[in-house]
């Protein structure tokens, strides 16, 4: 009688047991960040040029991503990551921060690192930041990290870290002068990063290689292994990517050799769509006359663009034993990234201002489908565009003004214009269209350059902020315009 009160007891604390086992512990999380990388540039998206072995594993043993969307260019996406909301809601959704500019991510926004911060995570960014430099309070230190390296603009040289001259490379806040190929410098210090964590606190390493943006610059020994291609940039360009890849794997090698591969989740994309028009492709060199390299497959454009091919990037999950490996073909968005790792990581998002992110780990991790039906691609005043399910709305409304709609399941490439044909479903997509701009922020970028262009009409001197830092103790200023 004993023992068969005992048998349902028993089996219930083994159904317990198996259900603990399979929920995943509270992950370490190292989220890596290409800048301006092609679609098609990697292995795992089908390049046959350029070689991503490491990439193409993480890819074959995880989930990759075939509908990961971002915003059009580096500062929006960047702050859709650090706040799970989409940057029109906070005047960061046109362009990037110009380096002569003093404005940033307002700091009533919660970020990633201090959500997780607060949850027990040590936080590190290695790599590009781009949501502020004029003033520290923009900082990455200021904005909940532990740990900062590397740059906080987002162009730079590869092996001076400067921009027109001007350093913009640090450590915790203070400039550094040292040599190497910034790529490589990366990988080092994310390495030892790893190699110092305590395996019982758990980290969130935001890893943000500023590869391969321009200017396109790489060692010659990866040079030279790309001496088949015959077109010299996309030479250079195919090194870059090369190196970014062999970074990648010294991260995950130092994982394991740490003993922290089975518990950590590693999330890889771009921030956006690889560059396509010259007119987004730097200011530190003339591209006019330059043949862009990258590849964004059948996507249409690029980076800038509203089109799939500057918003919709290549992007891998891999965990192992909690992320299935296949093709995950779910809606989700950079806003997701937020919601997503703060689930996972137990940390409360009670402070935030309200997400735009939904916690799509049940898609990341097994393929289920994703609960996210809208992508917002943009809302600007001169222009948005829109996802609901298929179709999908581009909108110009400066003069001469242009609709475009786009079922994306039967014509991803957008080369066939529907709107004409379903005049309900423009109209249902601009009105949507026409709500989210009644809560948008006006674009902190449109502002700026407004008051730059009058003070010059007025031949009035270069006001603090001008030289791109402002009065910042220590920081770079940069004197080109």
């Amino acid at each position: 009688m004993i023992m068969s009160r005992c048998v349902p007891l028993l089996l219930a604390a083994v159904l317990t047991g198996a259900i603990v086992a399979q929920a995943p512990a509270r992950p370490n999380i190292v989220h890596i960040v290409a800048d301006d990388l092609g679609w098609k540039d990697v292995g795992f998206n089908g390049c046959t040029d350029i070689r991503t072995p490491n990439l193409d594993a993480l890819a074959a043993g995880g989930a990759r991503l075939t509908q990961f969307y971002v915003q059009p260019m580096c500062t929006p996406t960047r702050a859709s990551l650090m706040t799970g909301r989409y940057p029109f809601r906070y005047g960061l959704q046109t362009a990037v921060i110009p380096s002569v500019s003093d404005y940033g991510l307002d700091p009533a926004e919660v970020t990633m690192p201090q959500c997780l911060g607060a949850a027990g995570y040590r936080t590190a960014i290695i790599g590009k930041w781009h949501l502020g430099h004029a003033d520290k309070k923009f900082w990455p230190r200021q904005r909940g990290f532990d740990y900062q390296y590397g740059a906080m603009i987002g162009e730079l040289d590869y092996f001076t870290h400067e921009e027109h001259g001007v350093l913009d490379w640090y450590r915790d806040n203070e400039p550094v002068r040292e040599q190497g190929y910034t790529t490589d410098l990366l990988g080092d210090d994310a390495v030892r990063f790893i190699r110092a964590q305590d395996a019982s606190k758990p980290f969130y390493l935001y890893l943000t290689f500023n590869a391969p943006h321009t200017p396109y610059q790489a060692p010659p020994e990866y040079v030279a292994k790309y001496a088949a291609i015959a077109e010299p940039t996309r030479r250079t360009y195919a090194a870059m990517v090369d190196c970014l890849d062999a970074n990648i794997g010294r991260v995950v090698a130092a994982l394991d050799e740490k003993g922290l591969r089975g518990n950590t989740l590693i999330l890889f994309h771009s921030d956006n769509g690889g560059t396509k028009n010259a007119m987004f492709a730097g200011v530190m060199a003339d591209m006019s006359k330059v043949k862009i390299p990258c590849d964004n497959g059948p996507y249409r454009d690029g980076k800038g663009a509203l089109f799939e091919g500057g918003t919709r990037v290549c992007a891998l999950a891999n965990w192992p034993g909690h992320v299935a490996a296949g093709q995950v073909d779910g809606l989700m968005h950079a806003v997701d990234v937020f919601t997503t790792f703060a689930a996972l990581a137990g940390a409360s998002t009670e402070k935030c201002k309200p997400l735009d992110g939904l916690d799509v780990w049940p898609v990341l991790s097994k393929g289920a489908a994703s609960p996210r039906r809208e992508v917002v691609y943009n809302i600007e005043p001169f222009r948005a565009a829109i996802r609901r399910d298929n179709y999908k709305l581009v909108w110009r409304t400066i003069l001469p003004t242009r609709v475009d709609l786009y079922d994306l399941d039967k014509d991803p490439g957008e080369q066939q214009n529907l709107a004409a044909a379903h005049p309900d479903v423009v109209a249902a997509l601009q009105q949507r269209v026409e709500t989210l701009a009644k809560e948008a922020a006006k674009p902190l970028f449109l502002t700026d350059q407004f008051k730059v262009v009058m003070r010059n009409m007025n031949g009035e001197p270069l006001m603090p902020g001008d030289d791109g830092f402002g009065d910042v103790e220590g920081a770079p200023a940069a004197k080109h315009r």
